[in-house]
């Protein structure tokens, strides 16, 4: 089995701009196959391709999972190469999606290639959208998963975590967000004559300011505090002598979990109808905590054991996939150094994926062992 670089290399090789399908997903099977995975791919809204690899170990034994996504988000402008032609320069490998995420996939895969088969069962949960909408996705998957009642005890989700070096930082947990979208009407007319006319841009001010003054709270012991911030104020009147019939705002918030996106929704609804108006509300995920415990534990003493430093548990960033894998087992997120995600030049040190194969292997082998909790 090659090594992680080369993996990698194969992987970035595929433009698989979200949502991906067909050969990004053909390179990761040809990979899995010949360590005896089989590889479970289906089409989930007509458009995104989701994969679920499975070695099943022996009857009773224990279920560990990574997770993790083949899509990136484009390229973008002022590469210095081909973002999507792999290129190894000095110690870097370049690509889009070197680490966000198919550097670490790289990494579950050579981890898994060095793990003997009856250790127990290993799964990769493989997803192409990610980066989009995340509606076909991993949802899907764990839709798919539990009409088969499969279930990892553990799962590790490979998302970029690092600071500043390798293993600086695992997540635990993540805040939920909810995006909502604000309207007010009024009745157009004429700027000379407002008597006949309902201007809603002032209510929607004093909407956003009355809800640019909350406080939420003040934060967790593993949550920081949850904000509301104003993302969109529209309009839209292209005149200048005729007060608007409407007017319209989006607000996104992040919140921890002393609160859920449904009652953030609520609160948000009650407020805009004091002002006249109407809230509409898209929850895109609940927070979530994997409090520190044997898993966290694990997966800290693989890090030590290949870089020298513990990492810090943080629940920090936006949201991931973990936030619906949680549905299923207690979910941790650990991989490469983020500094160039989403970025032009994105790139990956070459070292940092030999360092990340052997943390992962650790993680592997110990959360396979009998009676390991969470």
């Amino acid at each position: 089995m090659p090594a992680a670089p080369e993996l990698a290399a194969r992987l970035l090789a595929c433009a698989s701009v979200t949502p991906a399908r067909g050969p990004v997903f053909d390179a990761l099977e040809s990979m899995l196959v010949p360590l005896g995975f089989t590889c479970h791919r289906f089409i989930a809204g007509n458009a995104v391709e989701n994969c679920l690899a499975i070695r099943p170990g022996p009857p009773g034994s224990r279920h560990f999972a990574f997770a993790g996504h083949l899509d990136v988000v484009p390229a973008g402008e002022g590469w210095s190469g081909d973002a999507f032609v792999p290129e190894v320069r000095g110690p870097l490998l370049y690509g889009r999606g070197a680490v966000d995420m198919k550097g670490a996939i790289a990494c579950f895969v050579a981890a898994c290639a060095s793990i003997p088969a009856d250790a127990g069962t290993i799964s990769l949960i493989i997803t192409g959208d990610e980066e989009g909408e995340a509606i076909h996705g991993t949802r899907a998957l764990i839709a798919w998963m539990s009409e088969r009642a499969i279930r990892p005890d553990l799962c590790l989700v490979g998302e970029p975590t690092s600071v500043h070096r390798l293993g600086d930082t695992m997540k635990i947990g993540r805040r939920g967000s909810v995006n909502l979208w604000l309207e007010v009407a009024g009745r157009e007319g004429h700027v000379a004559y407002p008597h006949l006319a309902d201007n809603p841009a002032p209510r929607l001010v004093a909407l956003l300011a009355e809800l640019d003054a909350l406080v939420l709270d003040g934060g967790t012991d593993w949550f920081q505090p949850s904000n509301l911030e104003i993302t969109e104020i529209a309009i839209g009147n292209p005149a200048t002598n005729v007060i608007p019939g409407r007017a319209s705002a989006r607000i996104s918030i992040r919140f921890n979990d002393l609160h859920t996106g449904q009652a953030l929704a609520d609160r948000v609804a009650a407020i805009a109808a004091r002002h006249g108006g109407t809230a509409r509300a898209v929850i895109s995920g609940e927070p979530f905590l994997t409090a520190p415990g044997a898993f966290s534990q694990l997966v800290a003493d693989a890090v030590q054991a290949e870089v020298g430093l513990v990492p810090e548990a943080s629940t920090s960033g936006g949201t991931s996939d973990a936030r619906f894998l949680t549905a299923l087992c207690p979910v941790i997120e650990l991989g490469l150094n983020n500094a160039t995600m989403h970025k032009r030049d994105e790139a990956v040190a070459l070292d940092d994926l030999h360092a990340l194969t052997n943390i992962y292997r650790r993680v592997a082998a110990a959360a396979l062992e009998p009676g390991v909790a969470a």
